[in-house]
């Protein structure tokens, strides 16, 4: 019998690149009109497989998943499926933990660039009333010897301070799994996160969300930077209390913040952060490039495809179904 793949959700173009990659073993791709809990919940009941990029597959939705055998996210974090009640089922989860460490690192140093340099508000004095209009009070840092601090020293993390070494800035990192010996192998200093946030002039976040990291940083922690400080956010909008960052940019307390992600996946365009000249946002982009999208698309399949055939794949993230007492795949835990 063909087996069936549900995609809840892309932003891509389109996805004739997975169509390829499970047509290879005989799958057939179903694509959902919306990514409305109650249409994932109805087309989920016949389907073999599931394939999710930011739509909420939670625990309705699995468990009308009688079939599914494996839950693929398209991308590095997989707090928008329900996990834990994959595993009690004996469904894999799977994802792509590595496919947009340039892209992310890239947006990163772009908005502590376009910040720190003032490139909008230069390019917008030029549109608006003409070159050399703009009077040069504004505060802009010679960057080397400047503080960066980097939260989540994970891949993306590492290549962040990669890049800003090469600007010439000294790399400070809190992260609880890594310990200083490997920072400094990286030639970056392991702090706690309090040390990071008092002597950064530059922060980024790259933790993934958990109950630990939730509202990471909040009024507290915003009371401890400096004021000329400029937050990154580029992971996931969780990681900051909202609330605490709209009033610390409203009330100078930092002096900017640079967002692709908020805790509102789709927020409206009057969000009151988005009046704020000393926010720069993006709408979610920093995964994308056409080399980073297609690789996506191609190893989340390819993962699905895998566990559909019994193979075990490059990334299982709940190894704890490989001892299932009755699992719906077939992988073997040796």
């Amino acid at each position: 019998m063909t087996k069936r793949v549900l995609i809840t959700d892309y932003v891509w173009p389109s996805v004739e690149p997975e169509r390829e990659v499970l047509a290879a073993i005989g799958a057939e791709l179903i694509v959902a009109p919306n990514g409305d809990e109650d249409t994932l919940v109805t087309m989920a009941k016949d389907v073999d497989a599931i394939l999710t990029c930011f739509a909420k597959v939670n625990e309705n939705v699995v468990r009308a998943a009688e079939k599914c055998i494996v839950i693929g996210r398209f991308g590095v974090g997989v707090d928008n499926i329900a996990v834990d009640t994959a595993t009690e089922l004996g469904i894999a989860v799977t994802y792509v933990p590595d496919y947009c460490i340039d892209e992310v690192s890239d947006h990163v140093m772009a908005l502590l660039l376009a910040w720190n340099r003032r490139i909008v508000p230069l390019d917008r004095s030029v549109r608006t009333t003409g070159w050399g209009s703009v009077p040069l009070t504004m505060r802009i840092m010679r960057l080397r010897g400047k503080t960066l601090g980097i939260v989540g020293f994970g891949r993306i993390g590492r290549s962040v301070a990669l890049k800003a070494q090469a600007f010439g800035f000294d790399v400070l990192t809190y992260d609880p799994y890594v310990d200083a010996e490997a920072a400094a192998e990286q030639g970056v200093r392991a702090v706690d996160l309090s040390t990071l946030l008092r002597e950064s002039e530059f922060v980024t976040l790259h933790a993934p969300v958990t109950p630990e990291t939730g509202s990471l940083i909040g009024r507290a922690e915003l009371e401890m930077m400096k004021p000329e400080a400029f937050l990154i956010n580029c992971a996931r909008g969780a990681l900051i209390d909202e609330d605490a960052l709209y009033d610390a940019l409203t009330s100078g307390q930092i002096a900017g913040a640079g967002v692709d992600v908020l805790v509102d996946l789709a927020p409206p365009p009057d969000d009151r952060l988005f009046q704020l000249d000393n926010l720069l946002v993006t709408p979610h982009t920093a995964f994308f490039s056409q080399e980073a999208t297609l690789e996506l698309e191609q190893r989340a399949a390819g993962e699905v495809a895998s566990v559909l055939q019994g193979k075990m794949p490059d990334n299982l993230v709940n190894r704890d179904v490989l001892s299932h007492p009755n699992p719906r795949h077939s992988l073997s835990a040796g």
